[in-house]
């Protein structure tokens, strides 16, 4: 598979320097080609493009497994809008990984998700487990974990990558690390920017129709990609995700009894044990 990362940034500059170093480790220990279009959404930190474009340069440098390139916004545009130009810039046969700023990988990470992807033609999405993602959460869903050390990190991707277990199907990716597969994104199109031009939504609604056309929402249960996620939402952020949750409803009026459903009956319980029994054998 041929992959377009896409990371956006705006502010939060030392995390997402982090994100990229991350990337930048472990780039050797996967096989998938990769690009790495890293969009700095016109921070208003001054130093932001400039330490960004460092960090591209050094990345790139000797580096065949991805290739990073930097663009930056003239004004803000929200990560919807950022979502579409990537998908506007993808090449022949390219799918779409979107990465959050504020995510840290590890070795085999993007190989492991591509491997899910591959395992059915009808997988529009593919989600990885991480300490805070939800459904998609480690070692208990629904609840967000703390970031852990990268040794354990390291050993939890380890340990699902060395007994790997079938994709987990899901309700709804998780928008901080999901694949769009390039065959759902050319049926069911872009992320709906008029209804969620801010985001907060905006994958839930794109999960939705790939469910609508026929594709798959999975998760990845081989690897782990640790999120810090939001410590607390500002008024503003909450009210944007009041207007989020009623716009995709009011597209998806089933959205919230799916999403029930799963975690009524939580498919991937069964996959967490064994992960924390493997973890256990240390």
């Amino acid at each position: 598979m041929n992959i377009l990362i896409v990371v956006p940034i705006y502010n939060g500059l030392q995390t997402a320097l982090r994100c990229l170093q991350s990337l930048r480790d472990v780039a050797a220990s996967n096989v998938t080609a990769a690009r790495v279009l890293v969009i700095d959404d016109a921070s208003t930190d001054p130093a932001a493009y400039d330490a960004l474009a460092d960090v591209v340069v050094a990345a790139s440098s000797g580096n065949t497994a991805l290739t990073f390139s930097l663009r930056r916004n003239a004004i803000n545009r929200g990560f919807t809008w950022n979502v579409n130009q990537a998908i506007a810039s993808l090449q022949a046969g390219e799918h779409l990984l979107l990465l959050n700023s504020d995510t840290i990988v590890v070795d085999g990470w993007l190989d492991e998700i591509c491997r899910s992807a591959q395992t059915d033609p009808m997988i529009g999405t593919v989600t990885p487990f991480s300490n805070n993602a939800t459904i998609c959460s480690y070692p208990d869903f629904q609840q967000a974990w703390p970031v852990p050390e990268i040794a354990t990190h390291r050993a939890i991707a380890e340990r699902m990558r060395s007994q790997r277990a079938a994709p987990i199907d899901i309700p709804t990716g998780v928008g901080f690390c999901m694949l769009m597969t390039r065959a759902c994104i050319d049926q069911v199109g872009r992320y709906d920017i008029e209804n969620f031009p801010r985001g907060y939504g905006e994958e839930n609604d794109f999960c939705m129709r790939a469910l609508a056309a026929g594709f798959r929402n999975v998760l990845c249960p081989n690897t782990y990609v640790a999120h810090v996620g939001g410590v607390s939402f500002s008024e503003q952020t909450k009210e944007l995700m009041r207007q989020g949750g009623e716009r995709l409803l009011a597209k998806h009026p089933q959205y919230n009894e799916l999403v029930s459903h799963w975690i009524a009956a939580d498919p991937a319980r069964e996959r967490r044990e064994d992960i924390a029994k493997l973890l256990e054998q240390r």
